[in-house]
C-alpha cells in the first residue's frame, strides 16, 4: 500500500483554483484510464483523489509490480497534457456533478455547514459559478505549472518494500 499526498497553497486561493485542480486531477484520471488498464488486470489498484490541500495518490497490490503503477501515475503526472476535447469534456462532467451536489438538500447542508466551521472554504455554489462563467484552457495549463512548482509532499509505504 503506497499513499502520496501532492500538497500545494495554491489549490484553497481562489474557488476558481478549486475548480482548475479538480478539473486537472478528472483530466489526469482519465489520461490513466488507458495505461494503467493492464496493472487492473494484474490487480493492482490505484485512485486520484482531489483533496481540499492536493492531490492524493493511493496505489495498492502485489508489491513486486507496484513502483511500476507508481511510476506511471507521476510520468503522466509530470508530462502532463491534454486535447481541447477532452478539456471540453471534463468541464461538461464537472458542471453536472456540481450541479447534482447544489440540487440534493444533504449535500448542499453538508457545504454549508462546513462553510461555516471552516476558515477560508469555497461553497459549492461559488465553485459552480466559476465553471459556468467558462475556464480557459491557458488558465488550466498555467494552474498545472504552478502547481507543480508548489508541491510538498507526504508519504506513506506499508508491506513487503525494500526499496
Amino acid at each position: 500500500y503506497v499513499r502520496f499526498h501532492l500538497i500545494s497553497p495554491l489549490i484553497q486561493q481562489s474557488a476558481e483554483n478549486i475548480v482548475l485542480f479538480d478539473t486537472f486531477v478528472n483530466i489526469l484520471s482519465h489520461n490513466l484510464g488507458e495505461p494503467a488498464y493492464e496493472a487492473d488486470v494484474a490487480q493492482l489498484e490505484y485512485k486520484l483523489v482531489a483533496g481540499e490541500h492536493g492531490l492524493v495518490i493511493r496505489v495498492k497490490g502485489f508489491n513486486h509490480k507496484l513502483p511500476l503503477l507508481f511510476q506511471l501515475i507521476i510520468d503522466y503526472l509530470s508530462d502532463f497534457s491534454f486535447t481541447p476535447a477532452v478539456f471540453e469534456m471534463i468541464t461538461e462532467q464537472l458542471k453536472k456533478t456540481y450541479f447534482n451536489i447544489l440540487i440534493k438538500p444533504e449535500t448542499l447542508a453538508k457545504d454549508v455547514r462546513l462553510l461555516i466551521l471552516e476558515h477560508g472554504r469555497w461553497s459549492m455554489i461559488d465553485k459552480y459559478q466559476t465553471l459556468m462563467n467558462g475556464l480557459s484552457i491557458e488558465s488550466l495549463s498555467s494552474f498545472v505549472k504552478a502547481f507543480k512548482s508548489q508541491l510538498f509532499v507526504e508519504g506513506l509505504v506499508q508491506g513487503n518494500f525494500t526499496n
